[in-house]
C-alpha cells in the first residue's frame, strides 16, 4: 500500500485530534461509570471500523482485511494488559478518580514507544527478510511461555517495577502523597514527582514488554507500516475504556492466556512459512481471511470456555461454602444436645 507524506500528516493529525477531544470530555477527574465506559469503548470500535470501510473503498480488500486481522488481534492482546494494569493500580493505590487520567496519558505513552518499535521493525524487515524467521520463532516461543505460565495459576502475582521506573524515583524523589493531578511539586524545597507521574509512567512503560510480542504478530499479518501502525493506535486508544468496562470480568476469562498463545503461535507458523517462501522454498501461505477466521474464531471460542469455567468454579466455591456452613450447624447442634 503506497502511502504518502500528506496521508499520514492527516492520520496523525486526525487521531490527535480524537484524543483531544477524549481528554476534554474526561479532563475532570471522576469515577468512570459502566455506562461511560461502555459508550466510549462502542466509538472507538466504530471508529476503527470506519477507518477499516475507508481502507477497503479506498485501497482494496486486501490491506482492510490486514487492518481488521490486525486491529482484532491487536485489541485481544492488549486485554491482556488489562490484567497488569490492575496489578499497577493496586499497587500504587491509585485512587478511583483519578484513574481515567492515568491510564490516558500512560496509554499515550505507550502509544509512542509502539510507534518507534514499529518504524524499527518495518527497518528491520525491509533490509533483512530473515528477520522473519527470528520473529516467527520469537512468537512461537512466547507462546508456550504463555501455556506455561497459564498452567502455573500464580494468584499471588505482583507488579514489579522495572529499572528505569527505580532509576527515575532514586533520581527525582517521589511525593508521599497524591496532590491531585499535579505531576510534579515542591517539597522541602526540591522538585519531586508524584504518584500519579509515577503510575502514569508504570503503565505506559510496561507495555513496552508487551509491545515485544504484539508487534512481530502484527507483523505477521501486514508488512505495511501504516497499517501496522493505526491498528496499534485503535487498539490501544480503546483500551482506557475497555479497562472500566471490563475490569471486574477479567478473572473470569480463564482461558484467555490459552486463547492467545494458540493466536501467537500461528501467526508465528504464518510467518516462518512466509519467510521460507521468500526464500525461494515452496510452501504454502496462510492468507488474510483465513488467518481472521482462526483469530476470531480462537476468541470466541476462548471467550465461551472462559465463562463455562467461570461458572462452573463458582458453584462449586458455593456449595463448598454451603456444606462448610452446614456442617458448623451441625456441630452446634451436637454440643447443644
Amino acid at each position: 500500500m503506497d502511502v504518502s507524506v500528506t496521508l499520514w500528516v492527516l492520520t496523525i493529525v486526525g487521531l490527535a485530534a480524537l484524543i483531544a477531544v477524549d481528554f476534554f470530555i474526561g479532563r475532570k477527574p471522576h469515577d468512570v461509570s459502566i455506562k461511560e465506559a461502555g459508550i466510549w469503548t462502542v466509538v472507538w470500535i466504530v471508529l476503527a471500523a470506519l477507518f477499516g470501510l475507508g481502507l477497503l473503498l479506498f485501497s482494496g480488500g486486501q490491506p482492510a482485511g490486514e487492518f481488521f486481522a490486525g486491529f482484532i488481534t491487536e485489541k485481544s492482546l492488549s486485554v491482556d494488559n488489562l490484567f497488569v494494569f490492575v496489578l499497577i493500580m493496586a499497587k500504587f493505590s491509585v485512587p478511583t478518580q483519578y484513574q481515567q487520567r492515568v491510564l490516558l496519558i500512560g496509554v499515550l505513552i505507550a502509544l509512542v514507544l509502539r510507534a518507534v518499535f514499529i518504524a524499527a521493525g518495518a527497518a528491520i524487515l525491509a533490509s533483512f527478510a530473515w528477520v522473519f524467521y527470528i520473529f516467527g520463532a520469537f512468537l512461537i516461543y512466547t507462546a508456550w511461555k504463555l501455556i506455561q505460565e497459564a498452567r502455573a495459576d500464580d494468584e499471588d502475582e505482583e507488579f514489579e517495577e522495572n529499572r528505569l521506573l527505580k532509576a527515575a524515583e532514586r533520581r527525582f524523589g517521589v511525593a508521599d502523597r497524591y496532590h491531585g493531578t499535579k505531576l510534579w511539586i515542591q517539597q522541602n524545597g526540591k522538585r519531586v514527582m508524584t504518584p500519579m507521574l509515577v503510575v502514569m509512567l508504570a503503565i505506559g512503560t510496561t507495555d513496552v514488554l508487551f509491545a515485544l510480542d504484539s508487534i512481530p504478530a502484527i507483523f505477521g499479518l501486514t508488512q505495511d507500516p501504516y497499517i501496522v501502525f493505526t491498528a496499534n493506535a485503535f487498539a490501544l486508544m480503546g483500551l482506557r475504556q475497555l479497562y472500566f468496562l471490563i475490569g471486574g470480568l477479567l478473572r473470569k476469562l480463564v482461558h484467555l492466556s490459552y486463547g492467545l498463545s494458540v493466536i501467537l503461535g500461528f501467526i508465528g507458523v504464518k510467518l516462518v512459512l512466509h519467510a521460507l517462501h521468500e526464500s525461494g522454498v515452496h510452501v504454502p501461505e496462510i492468507s488474510i481471511p483465513v488467518s481472521l477466521g482462526v483469530i476470531c474464531g480462537v476468541l470466541v471460542i476462548t471467550t465461551i470456555t472462559s465463562l463455562m469455567a467461570s461458572r462452573k468454579q463458582e458453584a462449586e466455591a458455593a456449595a463448598k461454602a454451603e456444606g462448610v456452613r452446614k456442617g458448623e450447624g451441625s456441630e452446634k447442634d451436637s454440643i447443644d444436645v
